[in-house]
């Protein structure tokens, strides 16, 4: 959990912001507070952002009026972004089936590393890791896939993955070997 002001110094509304915070870098929280709400004001910080749960993109730099409800947070999503959600474990060494999801958000280029071990030992120091680097390329529209440097495949030796820009899935399983994903130009009108 991150205050807005830390990646946001020089934005005096993201600074008094009290009852938003950043999740990572780049997934804005925006909690419902006050008992009873049908409405919530969200202050999105300068740049391009994304409904969580719509996929809406909106400008930033201002506040936005939402409904309220208590089933659904307000999450925005930074454009430039990859977020990786996992099938649900319940403990960090379960096993459990199931893609992979990555969700791009367009607008701005991106990384970021997938990191996984045995979640049960330190054998992590020893190079018993795996990570997976993602890099988004928005003028190419492309994503690659590589094993990071320095890590190695862990049982299972494949990893499926669904990649979803802007409602555009793609499945791929990666191997270890570098791969990269091309969208159309119909997912840039997202």
């Amino acid at each position: 959990m991150r205050a807005l002001w830390l990646h946001f110094p020089d934005d005096p509304k993201a600074v008094a912001c009290p009852d938003e915070y950043l999740f990572g870098q780049n997934l804005l929280v925006a909690p419902i507070v006050e008992k009873g709400a049908t409405m919530r004001a969200v202050y999105l910080p300068r740049g391009l952002w994304y409904d969580y749960w719509t996929g809406e993109r909106m400008d930033g730099g201002r506040e936005i009026i939402r409904p309220a409800d208590l089933e659904t947070i307000p999450l925005y999503v930074r454009a430039g972004s990859i977020l990786p959600l996992g099938p649900v474990k319940q403990f960090s060494s379960q096993n459990v089936a199931g893609p992979l999801s990555v969700s791009i958000y367009p607008g701005a280029d991106a990384s970021f590393l997938l990191y996984e071990d045995d979640g049960t030992s330190f054998n992590y120091r020893k190079g018993d890791w795996m990570g997976i680097q993602m890099t988004w390329s928005d003028a190419e529209r492309k994503l690659t896939l590589q094993l990071a440097s320095g890590s190695r495949m862990l049982p299972p030796e494949r990893r499926n993955l669904t990649v979803d820009l802007a409602g555009a899935q793609r499945n791929v399983t990666f191997e270890g070997k570098s791969i990269e994903l091309s969208f159309t130009a119909a997912a840039r009108e997202n």
